[in-house]
This record gives C-alpha cells, sequence and structure tokens, in this order.
C-alpha cells in the first residue's frame, strides 16, 4: 500500500470532521490492505457532469465530505461568475437513494453559508423537474442527487446549468478547478438551516412548481382526449421505487387514462429497490412484479421508469397475447415516427424541424426523420449534449427542436427541459399506444410496419465490467490498442471508415470514443462508461428481414468482444 493512501486514510481517523459513521467504517477496515487502497488511492472524480460512486468513508466514496468538497468547488466557481449568478443561484433536487436527503441538504446549507441564494425541493423530486425548475427560478445552477439506476449502495451528484442541461465540458473543467483547491478535510462553515431560511437565503420548492411542470409537459401531448376513445385500452405503471411515481400517474389521469394500474409494491420510494436486481427499465428482469400484473390486468402496455425518473422502458403485447420488451432505439423510433405523422397530418410539422440523437443511437430514426423532411444530428453519449444543441438552435432560430432521443432509453420532446424526461416519454408512449389500439393495432405491429418500410435495424450492447484501478488501466488499454492497430474487419464485415473522436476532427467535442463504420450500413462501438466501471461494445445493422439482421449483429458482437477479450 502506498505511503500518501495510509496517511490519507490516518488523517481520515484522527479527523474531527469525519462523523461517528464514516469513523466505525474505517476502523472495521484497519490492516485491509485492500479494502483502504480502493477508498483512498484516489478522490471521486467530478467527470463532465458530476460525481457517482459507492456511499462509505474516504475520498472515492460519496459521503458528506465529498459532497461539502463538491459543493463548496461549485459555490467557489459561481462566486467567480460575479454577483448576479450568486443572487441567481442553485436549485437543487434528490431522489429517493440511500443519504439522498442528506446530501441535498448539505449542499443546500453549504451554498446558503457562501450567499448563494438556494431553492431546494422540499422531498423526492425527478431530475426533469430540477431541469424545469432552475430554468423557471433563472438559477445558475442546479443539482441533482441520484445514482440512477444504479445498485442501492451507490450514490451521485449531478450538475446542471443556467439552461437546464447538464453542465458542459468547458464548464467542468473550471469547476474541477475549483473543487482540486479544496482539501475535503479542511473546515467548511456551513448556516443552519432556519437562519438561512428566515434570511430569505434558502427557499423551499413544492407542490407550486410540480404543478407549472405538468402543465408544461403536457403541451407536448400530440393526441389529446385519445383516452376516452380508447376505453378497453389498460396500462401497467412501475416507477420501480423511484421519484417517478406521482408525476406520472398525475399526468395521465388528468389526460383521462382510467385503466392505470401502479405495481403496489413498488410503488413508494424506496432506496433499496427490494423487489428488483436492479432498477433498471432496460432489464426485462425489473418489470417481473410488473409483468404479473399485466396478465392479471390483461394490459396493452406495461412500463417503468428508473429511480430520478428521467427514463423509461415499456413491454408491449402483440396480437398473439405474447409480451415483448422493446429496446430503447424501438421505442425512440416509435415515438418519432408517431410524433412526426401526427404533426404532419395536423399540418404543424415545421419546415425546419430537427430531431437529435446520439452516435452509439439507430440509424433507423434517422431514417423516418428523412422521410418526413426533418434534418437529424447526432452527438456524442449524453444528453447534456443533446441539451447544449437544443440551446445552440434556440439562440440562432436556424431549426426548430422536435424530438431528442439516445438508445439507452431517454427522450425529450419540448424544450422546457433540457434532459431526458420519463414523465412526458410516458404520456407519449401511453397516448400512442392508445389511439393504434383505435387503429386495431398494437405496438409491434407499428414496429413492424416501420421495418418493412425502413429496413429491419436491430442493436446491441454489451458491457465488460471492470472494477478498480487496474480495470480502469485495462479499458484504456484496450481503447488505445484499437485506435493505433486498427480493425480491417468485424464480425465479417469490412471495416469502411475509422473515426476517433478524441483525435479526429468531428465538430463534436473529443471523447474517449471510437466508432468502426463497417458496410452494408453497419456499425461498432468502444467506449467507457461515463458513470460505470465498464467497457461498453455497441453495434448496428440494417437487414432487409429479422432473421439476417439478428444473425449479421451477432457476428459483429461477438467478434468485438473476443477481439476485447484479446487484449485485456
Amino acid at each position: 500500500m502506498e505511503n500518501h493512501v495510509k496517511k490519507e486514510y490516518q488523517a481520515w481517523l484522527d479527523s474531527e470532521l469525519v462523523d461517528g459513521e464514516l469513523k466505525k467504517e474505517l476502523k472495521e477496515i484497519q490492516g485491509q490492505e485492500a479494502a483502504i487502497e480502493d477508498r483512498f488511492y484516489t478522490s471521486l472524480e467530478f467527470g463532465t457532469a458530476g460525481l457517482r460512486g459507492v456511499i462509505g468513508a474516504g475520498p472515492n466514496r460519496m459521503n458528506n465530505l465529498t459532497v461539502r468538497r463538491t459543493t463548496k468547488g461549485l459555490g467557489l466557481y459561481i462566486r467567480g461568475q460575479g454577483k448576479e449568478a450568486r443572487d441567481r443561484g442553485v436549485a437543487i433536487a434528490y431522489d429517493c437513494r440511500r443519504k439522498s436527503p442528506e446530501f441535498a441538504k448539505e449542499a443546500a446549507l453549504v451554498l446558503s453559508g457562501m450567499g448563494i441564494k438556494t431553492y431546494l425541493f422540499e422531498g423526492l423530486r425527478t431530475t426533469p423537474e430540477l431541469s424545469f425548475a432552475l430554468r423557471e427560478k433563472n438559477c445558475i445552477s442546479g443539482i441533482v442527487i441520484t445514482a440512477s439506476h444504479n445498485p442501492p449502495e451507490y450514490n451521485g451528484y449531478k450538475v446542471y446549468w443556467e439552461d437546464g442541461a447538464q453542465i458542459s465540458s468547458e464548464r467542468a473543467k473550471g469547476i474541477i478547478e475549483s473543487i482540486e483547491k479544496i482539501n475535503t478535510l479542511e473546515y467548511t462553515e456551513i448556516v443552519e438551516e432556519n437562519a438561512a431560511i428566515e434570511q430569505g437565503i434558502l427557499e423551499y420548492l413544492g407542490e407550486k412548481m410540480d404543478r407549472a411542470y405538468l402543465e408544461r409537459v403536457k403541451q407536448e401531448s400530440v393526441h389529446q382526449g385519445i383516452f376516452p376513445r380508447a376505453k378497453d385500452f389498460a396500462a401497467v405503471f412501475t416507477p420501480l421505487h423511484g421519484t417517478a411515481s406521482r408525476p406520472v400517474e398525475t399526468i395521465l389521469k388528468e389526460q383521462g387514462l382510467k385503466n392505470l394500474h401502479i405495481v403496489p409494491e413498488e410503488q413508494a420510494p424506496n432506496g433499496e429497490f427490494p423487489t428488483v436486481k436492479s432498477p433498471n427499465p432496460e432489464d426485462k428482469e425489473a418489470f417481473e412484479l410488473a409483468l404479473k400484473l399485466g396478465q392479471e390486468k390483461n394490459a396493452d402496455l406495461i412500463f417503468g421508469t428508473d429511480p430520478d425518473g428521467d427514463r423509461v422502458g415499456a413491454i408491449v403485447r402483440n396480437t398473439d397475447g405474447e409480451t415483448q420488451l422493446l429496446s430503447g432505439n424501438q421505442i425512440g423510433a416509435l415515438i418519432l415516427y408517431d410524433l412526426l405523422a401526427t404533426k404532419k397530418e395536423k399540418g404543424e410539422l415545421p419546415e425546419n424541424a430537427l430531431m437529435i440523437k446520439t452516435i452509439v443511437t439507430s440509424e433507423m430514426g434517422v431514417d423516418i426523420a428523412k422521410n418526413f423532411g426533418v434534418a437529424t444530428e447526432d452527438t456524442l453519449t449524453g444528453f447534456k449534449y443533446i441539451g447544449e444543441r437544443i440551446k445552440h438552435y434556440e439562440q440562432t432560430g436556424e431549426k426548430t427542436y422536435l424530438f431528442g432521443y439516445e438508445e439507452s432509453y431517454g427522450y425529450l420532446a419540448g424544450t422546457y427541459v433540457r434532459d431526458k424526461d420519463a414523465v412526458v416519454a410516458s404520456m407519449l408512449l401511453t397516448e400512442m399506444a392508445a389511439y393504434y389500439k383505435t387503429k386495431g393495432k398494437n405496438l409491434v405491429d407499428v414496429l413492424e410496419m416501420l421495418y418493412e418500410e425502413y429496413g429491419y435495424y436491430q442493436e446491441d450492447l454489451h458491457s465488460i465490467k471492470l472494477e478498480g484501478k487496474e480495470g480502469l488501466e485495462k479499458i484504456q488499454k484496450v481503447l488505445e490498442t484499437f485506435r493505433k492497430e486498427g480493425l480491417q474487419q468485424v464480425g465479417g464485415k469490412k471495416v469502411l471508415k475509422t473515426v476517433d473522436y478524441a483525435a479526429d476532427d468531428t465538430g463534436l467535442p473529443r471523447a474517449n470514443v471510437v466508432k468502426f463504420f463497417l458496410e452494408d450500413d453497419a456499425w461498432m462501438v468502444l467506449r467507457p462508461s461515463g458513470t460505470e466501471p465498464k467497457l461498453k461494445i455497441y453495434g448496428g445493422v440494417k437487414e432487409n428481414s429479422l432473421k439476417e439482421s439478428r444473425k449479421t449483429l451477432k457476428h459483429i458482437m461477438d467478434g468485438t468482444r473476443e477481439m476485447v477479450e484479446d487484449n485485456l
């Protein structure tokens, strides 16, 4: 164990700022070199969105001291922007995870103590509502305490800027420079809560903001009044113990859906996520109870949201009564098609309409948009990049943003927020399913219709978990090897072009991502996860039949996995 690790561990043990719970954990790992090194060999990295890590003691963990240090760094950065920025303030929201309320209040009292106006939600709220609230209040910044769909032992800290999107890489760099000037164990003055409220420096947000947000979401509906016309339409919803339970139920019932069934065991917020292995709406396993309820209620649609309410997954019933989990790419294509087709039919499709997706998202959306005369644009992975482009076009007026999505189950219609929003996506998805039911179709029928018209697109994602310092080094080694040596073919498909987003001039920000464009409209991407210790392999194909596309995709994914594993 390196000497600096031992010294840092002892400093935490000796510090009066380390509370009893953290001290207890540190004493329990005395003599356990691997456990100590993992907590102290580095500090949790503030990436382009913020922090995410396991809750516990040490600088490489999420705890009140790492939250305090990060918030102080953010506060110093805001104060460096001048008095107006300080007075505009920061909005803070949090989800149902362990320590989320405590971390949110810690951040609020640190900022208040620095003379920065702070708006703290009075209870759990979704991530998109935070984006909405900071725009409504004209804040300079926003914070969400969440770790999205990670396991219960994780929590995180995401930072937003005045446009409502997660901070840009350039902004993150400035905040990181401020954070790095602060010793985690140095004293930070924190204002007392009641005093902060009396001084008007701390203000709580509640029902009034909820109502403003929901009313704005409703404006994105394209099938107003559809539920009363689809009288036997039934939907089952699971919030997976997260924050979206109330807003999704409220908006669907106000839109007229009578036959909505919420999984009772998963309706109440619970950061332990007791009924699921992972609260991830990408996984069919997470829908076990929802599927059971769906069978009982003969539901046409089963859908679920993640803990912080920014992503949604869905299972639909086909004509034979069988259930099928839709991928993020399929949900995105369906919503996009329905949005464009309905707006065109109503004469509401702008001439300069725009759809935005990420570089690892299916190309099917591009074909659909093109057919409606709608422009498309690619961004790096991460919805903040879509948010940045929304801001750009809102300022220039060159294009009118309609819809953006990413393969990881994130979607946004409209510009009232600048992050993916499971509430608006749940509304659009449910209304669309009800609309097609009135036409005698289910969403599998619609998807098949799109495949026949645009080609059989199929995509896949495989993640290789590589934890700790050694894991990070392995991920970097694989990417460097593929960069330097290149590839001639992947899964039997010839490589036509290679794009290294870390070095090539793509018009996008630099990123540690390599994309291989293959013959016959196929592609493969390698990138490290921005939130978990994983190397991600993405693949996509387009063929003339479902069978052929699945076969081709398997060859590409298996071939890539073998090459990666040979280099680990």
